[in-house]
């Protein structure tokens, strides 16, 4: 039984099955010559709100021939204090495979450990490996090989998306640098256990020097919402604009997984100059998405 539940437990063959996949998905949209998912039935349960995770598996299982079944969490008993386990084993015996996105990674592995259908982590707290995937893709559409590459991640280096580009370092041999403030950097214990090419700094312009790609993401994830002045002023010279741009390699990309807060965490003239590469890396999450439907059930 395969799932995805993290970009650390996934094999790196099986990222670059993926990938692979991701192109040929991509071109043959709307004539798949196979619709591996069809008569099937995928159960969708967000307690976080979604906007490109929602509608990209949506239309990606409806177009592999699945019935996407939306649930949002406070619907259903889950919503009331139903454990995870007992509705993994209720979901297990009536729907094919389970998309969740929500807060504790652990709520994702006890779904996958109980149901006996495929489980994919559409986002937890403490990982994104759909995104992740998406970012690597859109990288090697518009740069070749990710390999020898320089990602550089500016912001809050502690959350969810870094914690997939510091796992996915190791696996693809890239060199990721982190900026960010101390408080706001990624656990050392994390860093090493990825192994890996990753440099961790305080200095947005040392870890932009040379790089091929800039990388950035809210500075209030989902749930920190209480902590939003207090992460603005910590995090206001983490910003991508011009300045940093002019110090990364000529071309570079600049990405953002979205939604983007303008004047925050970057600055409104520098989204609109790279929005091509923005909402392809945003159309990309169906294109990979789709890969990954098809890789679970292969």
């Amino acid at each position: 039984m395969r799932h995805l539940l993290s970009i650390e437990k996934m094999a790196v063959a099986d990222m670059r099955s993926v990938l692979a996949a991701s192109g040929p998905m991509k071109r043959q949209r709307g004539r798949h010559p196979l619709r591996p998912l069809e008569g099937q039935t995928w159960a969708m349960i967000f307690s976080k709100s979604s906007t490109r995770t929602r509608v990209s598996f949506e239309v990606g299982l409806h177009e592999l021939g699945a019935r996407p079944l939306f649930l949002n969490a406070n619907d259903i008993q889950l919503g009331r204090g139903e454990p995870v386990r007992d509705t993994a084993r209720v979901l297990g015996r009536m729907v094919h495979g389970v998309i969740i996105r929500t807060y504790a990674q652990s709520e994702v592995e006890e779904m996958a450990a109980l149901s006996g259908i495929p489980v994919i982590n559409a986002l937890t707290d403490a990982e994104h490996p759909c995104q992740l995937l998406a970012d690597v893709f859109t990288m090697q559409e518009r740069l070749g090989s990710i390999e020898g590459r320089v990602v550089a991640f500016a912001g809050d280096g502690a959350c969810n998306v870094p914690a997939s580009w510091i796992f996915a370092a190791g696996k693809l041999g890239f060199e990721l640098r982190i900026a960010a403030p101390r408080a706001y950097q990624p656990d050392p214990a994390l860093v090493k256990r990825a192994g890996g090419n990753i440099r961790v700094t305080d200095d947005l312009r040392e870890a932009a020097q040379g790089a091929d790609v800039l990388y950035t993401d809210v500075w209030v994830s989902m749930g920190k919402e209480d902590e939003a002045r207090e992460r603005w002023e910590a995090l206001a010279g983490y910003q991508i604009n011009a300045s940093v741009v002019a110090r990364a390699k000529p071309g570079a990309l600049v990405m953002h997984c979205l939604p983007a807060y303008r004047g925050k965490e970057i600055d409104e003239a520098t989204f609109e100059a790279h929005a091509d590469t923005i909402f392809a890396q945003a159309e990309n999450r169906l294109h990979v998405q789709k890969a990954i439907l098809e890789w679970l059930v292969s």
